[in-house]
């Protein structure tokens, strides 16, 4: 009796034992679940975020093409002005070289004809006139254009 008794302690402690130890391993099980559902809404929102970012590089690639197409248009654009501006500066400064070739010719003329018809001083001061205004903005034109080109 005593052999049944010592062996139905030993029994009834290794089913304490056991008990206990399961109850241990029902908690760990517990976490690691808690822990995997954490870890799947974890690596779901990672997802989500690339996905978000993905869209966002796509978007910001057709942006940056518009800005791309649009920024060349302008340069071609600007280009062209600054060509058409360079060719009516040119042809300005054409002009001005003319105005001044007729102003020298008729200071030249204008002393030759004030000889040969006194009756006309008016004419002959207006001429003399005409050709100090030409030469005046024909200086501050050039002026202007070496203040531009520096």
């Amino acid at each position: 009796m005593t052999i049944t008794l010592i062996a139905d302690a030993l029994v009834a402690s290794l089913l304490v034992a056991t008990i206990i130890t399961c109850y241990i391993l029902a908690k760990r099980i517990e976490r690691l679940k808690a822990d995997e559902s954490a870890m799947r809404q974890t690596i779901g929102a990672l997802i989500s975020a690339t996905d978000t970012a993905e869209r966002a590089i796509a978007g910001l690639k057709l942006t940056l093409g518009d800005c791309d197409r649009t920024l060349a248009e302008r340069l071609r654009t600007a280009e062209r002005y600054a060509a058409d501006l360079a060719s009516q500066v040119e042809a300005g400064q054409a002009v001005m070289e003319r105005i001044a070739q007729i102003v020298s010719a008729a200071t030249l003329v204008a002393p030759k004809q004030a000889e040969a018809a006194p009756e006309e001083p008016a004419i002959v001061s207006r001429m003399a006139d005409a050709a100090r205004s030409a030469a005046a903005i024909r200086a501050r034109a050039a002026k202007r254009l070496e203040g531009q080109a520096a």
